[in-house]
């Protein structure tokens, strides 16, 4: 009913991860995060995001936020070793 599922993600953490995994897995800036799901930086930072990294379902690193295995495999995305990584320049 309100739209919490058995892991205790709300519409909103789900959104959030879903945006990673759209962006490849990441990293993604927090303001692309915001912007992409139309909520104040400060409310993803300190709500949602802590949240998420609690669970294992995000990481945070010094480029950006980064969707954990854990994240594709409850959202029903399948991880690939490389999501979340760099691309090699050569």
């Amino acid at each position: 009913m309100l739209g919490v599922d058995e892991n205790g993600l709300g519409d909103m953490d789900r959104k959030i991860l879903e945006t990673v995994i759209r962006y490849g897995g990441g990293p993604v800036g927090l303001k692309t995060i915001a912007v992409s799901v139309s909520e104040e930086e400060d409310t993803v930072e300190e709500v949602y995001e802590s949240f998420l990294i609690q669970r294992g379902y995000l990481d945070k690193t010094p480029r950006g936020r980064v969707a954990t295995k854990l994240a594709y495999e409850h959202l029903g995305y399948q991880f690939h070793a490389e999501a979340g990584l760099q691309k090699r320049l050569f």
